[in-house]
C-alpha cells in the first residue's frame, strides 16, 4: 500500500485506532499517545546531534505536558460534557493532520518543519489535558522556550569560540608562546641553582 493510499485510508475512517467512540475519556488516552509517539519519532531525529534551542524547547513542552498523564478515573479528571466533547473532538481532529504533515515532514527530513509540527500537536494535546483535567496547571511554549533559550545561551557561553577552530597562524602563535615560557623557566631554574 503507498504512502498516499495510507493517508487516504486514515483521512476517510472515522475511527482508525478501533476505540469505543461512544467513551467520553477516550481522548485523554489518544492524546497522550499520539503525543508520546510523535515526541519519541522527533528525539530519535535530533538525538545524534546538538538539539537547538528551538528542538530542545518544542522537546521540554512536550515533556511538560506529558509528565504525570493522569489516568481517566484520577480525583482531579472530570468527564467532560457534550459541549466539552466537540472542543476534544475538533482538537484530535487538528492533531491528527498535524500528525500527518509530521509524518511527511519526517519523510522528507525537514527537522526545522517537525520541530514546529511538535509544538502545534503539544499545543493540541494540551487543551484537551486542559479540557479534562482543569486545575493542574500547564506551561505555555513561550514560557519553556524562555527557560530553554536562557539555558541555550548559558551553554554556548560556556563554548570558547576563539579556540572552537584554531588557525595554523593561532597554533603557531602558541607554539612559539609555549617555547618562550619554557625557555624562561629554564633560565629561571638556571640562575636559582647557581
Amino acid at each position: 500500500m503507498s504512502d498516499e493510499t495510507k493517508q487516504e485510508t486514515v483521512r476517510n475512517n472515522k475511527n482508525p485506532w478501533n476505540a469505543d467512540l461512544n467513551d467520553p475519556m477516550l481522548g485523554l488516552r489518544l492524546a497522550s499517545e499520539r503525543l508520546s509517539i510523535v515526541r519519541y519519532v522527533f528525539l530519535v531525529q535530533v538525538e545524534d546531534g546538538i538539539a537547538s534551542a528551538d528542538e530542545r524547547a518544542s522537546l521540554e513542552y512536550a515533556d511538560a505536558v506529558l509528565i504525570g498523564w493522569p489516568e481517566a478515573d484520577a480525583a482531579d479528571v472530570v468527564t467532560p460534557d457534550d459541549e466539552q466533547l466537540g472542543i476534544i473532538g475538533e482538537q484530535m481532529r487538528d492533531m491528527e493532520q498535524y500528525v500527518a504533515k509530521f509524518s511527511a515532514m519526517e519523510r522528507d527530513h525537514d527537522l526545522e518543519g517537525m520541530t514546529d509540527t511538535l509544538i502545534r500537536v503539544t499545543e493540541r494535546v494540551a487543551k484537551i489535558r486542559s479540557t479534562y483535567q482543569p486545575d493542574f496547571p500547564l506551561p505555555t511554549f513561550a514560557e519553556i522556550r524562555r527557560v530553554v533559550q536562557n539555558e541555550w545561551d548559558e551553554d554556548m557561553g560556556k563554548i570558547d569560540p576563539d579556540n572552537a577552530s584554531p588557525t595554523a597562524d593561532s597554533i603557531e602563535q602558541e607554539t612559539v608562546d609555549a617555547d618562550k615560557e619554557q625557555q624562561a623557566e629554564r633560565q629561571h631554574e638556571n640562575g636559582a641553582s647557581a
